[in-house]
């Protein structure tokens, strides 16, 4: 291969998409083992790669000369091959540092506490030090001189103000793990997840609830990969190359690549009241956008195999909100899809959970004199049924949404409303 990525397991990676938005040349994910590796790169068979998990120290014995940034931080994301002779670079602490300025957060005179001690977290450490950081405290599972436990972190690093998380835990497939749990850290003020896919982990989302400004690893991914193209393309001769107009053609880069992949990425999800027009807006968007729909109502009624009003009639709601929630969790690590659920699937604290690690929740908002009864709907089948749903549902959604969006008449509009909310003012279907 010319360009490319390698790693353990790829199957997350949004790398492919990020390079071939922003350059004109192809690029090819592949997974080596640790046997594997040597061969590969001995072979010198490419022009440029990136390296990830578990490879970025690994990679190091292999090169023929480190630039000063990497042998200082230990760790290598970037290898081009020069006339046969292969150059490590560390490309991560501009893309770090790139994401940790585009969050707003300050680490100056701040206690960081960073999750992890491999590659990335050595990164971590190099971009703290750069900026200022007071303190620097590694957790790790095991004790040691330089690390402390996540058992003894909440007490030994209670002042922690900074969280980086450089590790891989809470990364699909096994997107339900949280390496740590915000409030027992009371004074932190900023919150970095390395990760990228989903694109909100449990982390940023109790971050997110707590009020702490934080950022995921997308935007890092995509200042990384405009460093590293331009090092594979000779715009730079290494990662500290800071000439102006590559600096400026570099940011421009990596906006286009961090917008266009989150667009295309993220889910829209839908929520809001029964009847407001949910499933038919999103099937509209699906129709115009070549989106792929899904509607968890259709996927509880498909295992079902009958209606659902009927079966909440004779088996309760507890019941079908069960089956609900396989429903939503079934979904909720898909990427690129219109999505649309139930009017009370935001009752879940779960299903909302789910539903953002790759979504964007839309409030369809309808007024209640919109909202009419319902036969099919049990639970507002009548006009004061469905004046007390309102009432109790409203505060829900309006915690649960991201955006919303105003209903019309006219689901053609109300679509394009929708689509505005998710997409931006300027959006057009």
């Amino acid at each position: 291969m010319q360009f490319g990525l390698i790693g353990g397991k790829l199957k997350h990676s949004y790398s492919k998409e990020i390079h071939e938005s922003i350059a004109d040349y192809c690029y090819e994910l592949r997974e080596l083992s640790f046997e594997e590796l040597g061969i590969f790169l001995r072979s010198g068979a490419f022009l440029g790669i990136n390296v990830t998990i578990p490879y970025k120290e690994a990679v190091i014995p292999y090169l023929d000369q480190l630039s000063p940034r990497a042998a200082s931080i230990g760790a290598v994301n970037t290898v081009v091959n020069r006339s046969g002779k292969l150059y490590g670079f560390n490309t991560d602490f501009a893309g770090m540092l790139s994401l940790i300025r585009h969050a707003g957060i300050t680490l100056s005179g701040r206690k960081v506490m960073i999750l992890g001690t491999g590659g990335t977290a050595k990164t971590a450490e190099a971009v703290s030090k750069s900026l200022g950081a007071k303190e620097i405290a590694f957790i790790s599972r095991r004790e040691s001189p330089d690390t402390v436990t996540y058992k003894d972190a909440p007490k030994r690093c209670k002042d922690a103000e900074i969280l980086i998380n450089a590790t891989p835990a809470g990364m699909w497939p096994e997107t339900d793990i949280q390496p740590i749990e915000l409030t027992d850290f009371p004074m932190l003020s900023g919150v970095i997840d390395v990760i990228y896919h989903p694109i909100r982990t449990n982390l940023l989302l109790e971050a997110e609830a707590l009020g702490i400004p934080s950022a995921g690893g997308l935007y890092m991914l995509a200042s990384q990969a405009a460093w590293s193209s331009a090092l594979f393309t000779g715009l730079l001769d290494n990662e500290e190359d800071h000439a102006p107009e590559a600096v400026r053609q570099i940011l421009e880069m990596t906006e286009k690549a961090f917008r266009k992949v989150l667009l295309e990425k993220q889910n829209l999800v839908l929520i809001g009241m029964p009847g407001a027009g949910k499933s038919l807006a999103a099937e509209r968007i699906s129709e115009m956008t070549g989106r792929p729909f899904v509607n968890t109502d259709d996927l509880v009624e498909k295992r079902l195999g009958e209606p659902i009003p009927g079966f909440i009639r004779r088996e309760g709601e507890a019941a079908f909100r069960l089956l609900e929630r396989e429903a939503v969790d079934s979904v909720s690590d898909l990427t690129g899809h219109i999505i649309a659920t139930g009017g009370g699937t935001v009752l879940d604290p779960k299903n909302v959970r789910a539903l953002k690690r790759n979504g964007r929740l839309v409030l369809l908002k309808r007024d209640l004199d919109a909202l009419t009864p319902a036969e099919d709907r049990p639970l507002s089948d009548t006009r004061e049924k469905l004046v007390k749903l309102f009432e109790a549902r409203r505060p829900v959604y309006e915690a649960s949404k991201d955006v919303t969006a105003e209903g019309r008449e006219d689901p053609e509009e109300t679509a394009k409303a929708v689509w505005r909310a998710f997409y931006g003012n300027e959006a057009t279907l």
